[in-house]
């Protein structure tokens, strides 16, 4: 993979991610969790884009290591989500089937 591929693959993902924020409820959790994956999903790519312009090889590894911390909290916020999103569907669907 080429840098401009990887730096490409990033920015797709942010604006996957951007693009599905915006279903999310307008709810305190909703907020939260929108402004969380908003932030450690474009970071990534912002940061790719620094490190191409790296002083060192130590400050380019560095500005690395962030994108890929970025990239876990994005995982585990999308996991965070899905369970939520599950138990909620689980719920009312448990609720509609006894009325």
């Amino acid at each position: 993979m080429t840098k401009q591929e990887l730096e490409n693959r990033l920015i797709d993902f942010a604006a996957s991610i951007i693009v599905l924020t915006i279903t999310f409820e307008k709810n305190y959790a909703g907020n939260h969790l929108l402004g969380q994956i908003t932030r450690s999903s474009t970071s990534p790519a912002l940061n790719y884009g620094e490190a191409q312009s790296a002083e060192s090889k130590k400050d380019f590894i560095h500005k690395m290591g962030i994108c890929l911390k970025e990239l876990r909290e994005t995982f585990v916020c999308l996991k965070i989500i899905e369970k939520a999103y599950f138990n909620r569907s689980r719920k009312f669907n448990a609720s509609k089937n006894r009325s």
